[in-house]
């Protein structure tokens, strides 16, 4: 039995979000420049994009951008700006011929406007596709949207919009860049680190988490397959003992 057939589709995560960690590091193993590393990554993206859309997982967000990658040489941050836009022009067909609709979150405004607008572009062309939400974090900081939420609720406090007493989960839920989206069920990052980064915090509070060393331009279908098989062997309690489950 191949990976795949040992999938189970009525288990599969509601919502699976990457941290695709390690293409800088990828292409200097092989003595190359680390832009050659991204523009590989974006090999991977597609290939785990229509691998997600075939088992019919419904929400796959991806780390593209960090609000922290701006601290990065002026030249690879122009050069990935770049690498976006060509990828939204060229992935359009894909989304379309597989019925993906594409969401962004982040600080949208901080992108170049040829990003921006391309950007916008393919969001409204795909809008109506049904079969699964792929979300891209570009300029995106968990902390940040955070603090964002923060402000937003205390205006409207402050304005008797809401009470304090009103304030729960939901409410925040409400506020986030991922508000169409459910919380995140399982947690990928690729590349051998095991931290994070800023990434969801709110949303991945019951995630489970998956660690792989493979750099991200060598993720293909079936280290997916993988992530997917441990994560479906995983008891997910959310606070309950395993007696309770069964």
């Amino acid at each position: 039995m191949d990976l795949k057939d040992q999938i189970h589709k009525d288990l599969l995560p509601k919502h699976v979000a990457i941290i695709m960690d390690g293409n800088g590091r990828w292409a200097k193993q092989k003595g190359l420049m680390r832009v050659i590393g991204h523009e590989n990554g974006t090999k991977s993206v597609r290939e785990t994009v229509e691998a997600s859309a075939e088992l019919g997982i419904k929400n796959l967000t991806l780390y593209a951008f960090s609000t922290e990658n701006w601290r990065r040489p002026k030249l690879e941050v122009q050069t990935l700006m770049k690498l976006l836009v060509k990828s939204l022009k060229k992935e359009i067909k894909t989304l379309q011929d597989n019925n993906i609709r594409l969401l962004a979150i982040g600080a949208l405004s901080d992108l170049p406007k040829k990003a921006y607008e391309e950007l916008q572009y393919v969001i409204e062309k795909t809008k109506n596709n049904e079969h699964m939400t792929l979300t891209l974090a570009l300029s995106y900081g968990s902390r940040e949207e955070i603090v964002n939420v923060i402000k937003e609720l205390s205006v409207k406090v402050k304005n008797n919009i809401i009470s304090p007493e009103n304030i729960d989960e939901s409410i925040i839920n409400k506020h986030l860049y991922t508000q169409n989206l459910p919380d995140v069920d399982l947690l990928i990052r690729t590349s051998g680190e095991q931290r994070i980064s800023n990434f969801l915090l709110w949303q991945i509070a019951y995630a489970e988490l998956y660690f792989t060393d493979i750099f991200w331009p060598d993720f293909k279908k079936h280290n997916l397959y993988e992530a997917l098989i441990d994560y479906q062997n995983r008891e997910r309690r959310f606070g309950k003992t395993s007696e309770q489950l069964t």
